[in-house]
């Protein structure tokens, strides 16, 4: 696997206030890397530094082998979490301006933006003012003007906030065809679901340091505690005091638990025979919103 992008023992102080203390991290090229933390984590500051517009208190950090300068700007997009469009340009004049900045020639950019247009069937926006759009289709415009240029290192903060669930669809199906096409992709979000569904690997800061990272099926592996949901016509509360179970909510069919390892599920299954029908009993690996609350300590919400 090769690796495009690392940090190395990467710490940003700023005065006495270290935001970001000696991460290490090794993103892999064409892949989609989820970064998680609650606010004030470090996420902004990492992707500031990544980006050459902080400069790190110590550390290395590499694209391609090589520290990141002015140059590379053509090879990377972002999309940052504080949406900073102009609102009396056009769409059309606002994305030839922000692709220019990044290298392309404004035939290049016209037919780019066209195709964008039409793939978020917005072309009838390409000649108003970007205060005309809805929040939405402004975001879809923040959107292209990040992958406008065709980046190979592609940052990503927040991308579907703001945005109806079938415009989710669209921008989500746009940024897998982007990983698919070789580009490599930061992702941060606070919906859990699109992490877990979208990234191979992870980070999850906490304070500065990382606290989890690695490959998302390893990481749930090797967490101990596991998830049951069962469903059945009878009263279930009785599993609270279960032996191994740690958490308990009641569901519609029945009850979802949460028990300390694997090697629990056979007594939660023994204290159910015998009481009535069991249409479901499913043991599941934990959710990676179950992960961040036992590693950051808080649900990333």
């Amino acid at each position: 696997m090769k690796l495009v992008l690392q940090l190395k023992e990467v710490t940003k102080r700023f005065g006495s206030f270290t935001a970001v203390d000696q991460l290490t991290l090794s993103i892999p090229e064409g892949e989609m890397f989820g970064f998680l933390g609650s606010n004030g984590a470090g996420k902004t500051t990492t992707f500031r530094m990544i980006l050459n517009l902080l400069e790190s208190t110590d550390g290395e950090i590499t694209w391609r082998g090589k520290k990141i300068t002015y140059a590379d700007s053509d090879e990377i997009g972002y999309l940052p979490e504080e949406r900073g469009l102009y609102p009396k340009l056009s769409v059309k004049e606002q994305l030839v301006y922000l692709a220019k900045l990044r290298g392309m020639a404004k035939a290049d950019s016209v037919k780019a933006l066209k195709t964008w247009l039409e793939r978020f069937n917005i072309t009838e926006y390409e000649n108003k003012k970007v205060e005309e759009l809805s929040k939405g289709n402004q975001q879809k415009i923040q959107f292209i003007s990040a992958v406008l240029h065709n980046p190979r290192l592609l940052i990503l903060d927040e991308p579907f906030s703001g945005l109806d669930p079938v415009n989710v669809e669209m921008l989500k199906q746009a940024v897998i065809d982007l990983k698919n096409a070789g580009t490599s992709i930061i992702f941060s979000s606070h919906r859990m679901e699109h992490v877990e569904e979208l990234c191979r690997f992870l980070c999850i800061m906490k304070q500065g340091k990382p606290v989890v990272e690695g490959d998302l099926v390893e990481i749930k592996r090797s967490f101990r505690k596991k998830n049951i949901t069962i469903a059945a016509d009878y009263d279930l509360r009785f599993l609270k005091e279960t032996a191994g179970v740690i958490k308990y909510q009641e569901t519609q069919q029945g009850c979802r638990l949460q028990i300390a390892s694997a090697e629990d599920a056979p007594t939660v299954w023994k204290q159910l025979t015998d009481k009535g029908f069991v249409s479901k009993f499913e043991v599941e690996e934990p959710t990676l919103n179950d992960i961040f609350i036992e590693k950051a300590g808080e649900s990333y919400a």
